[in-house]
């Protein structure tokens, strides 16, 4: 009877335990790890998308030897149905850096006007603090 008090007890404390642990609050994601996350979804869809394709052209592969395989049986095979082409989906291109212009293109690496005196005076500093 004890023990089945101490066990039920037990039980009660390790779930409330984990009940305020999986309630705790996270802090919100930073913008670099969503854009790690963003980039991760879309290799994923990407690589989704290069597996299917390689499904699509072995199922024709298979389908076009069954096709030879009967005609050279001398039995007659099923008509093949018309399906759509394989979609290739190309290289995979990084939706992140696709979105974001280069730093050149930002304007990083450009003065914020066109200059039009040199960059360096024969004026001391001092005095052109107090100007």
């Amino acid at each position: 009877m004890r023990v089945a008090k101490f066990a039920s007890l037990l039980i009660a404390a390790v779930g409330s335990t984990f009940v305020i642990s999986v309630a705790a609050k996270l802090p919100p994601l930073s913008d670099e790890a969503k854009a790690k996350a963003a980039e991760t979804a879309a290799k994923t869809a990407w690589t989704d998308k290069v597996g299917a394709f390689q499904l699509c052209k072995a199922m024709n592969k298979a389908a076009a030897s069954y096709q030879v395989a009967m005609k050279q049986g001398g039995k007659t095979a099923a008509t093949p149905v018309d399906t759509p082409a394989c979609a290739d989906p190309g290289a995979y291109v990084s939706p992140v850096a696709a979105s974001a212009p280069p730093l050149e293109a930002a304007g990083a690496h450009s003065p914020p006007k066109t200059a039009t005196a040199p960059p360096s005076t024969t004026t001391p500093a001092a005095a052109m603090r107090k100007k």
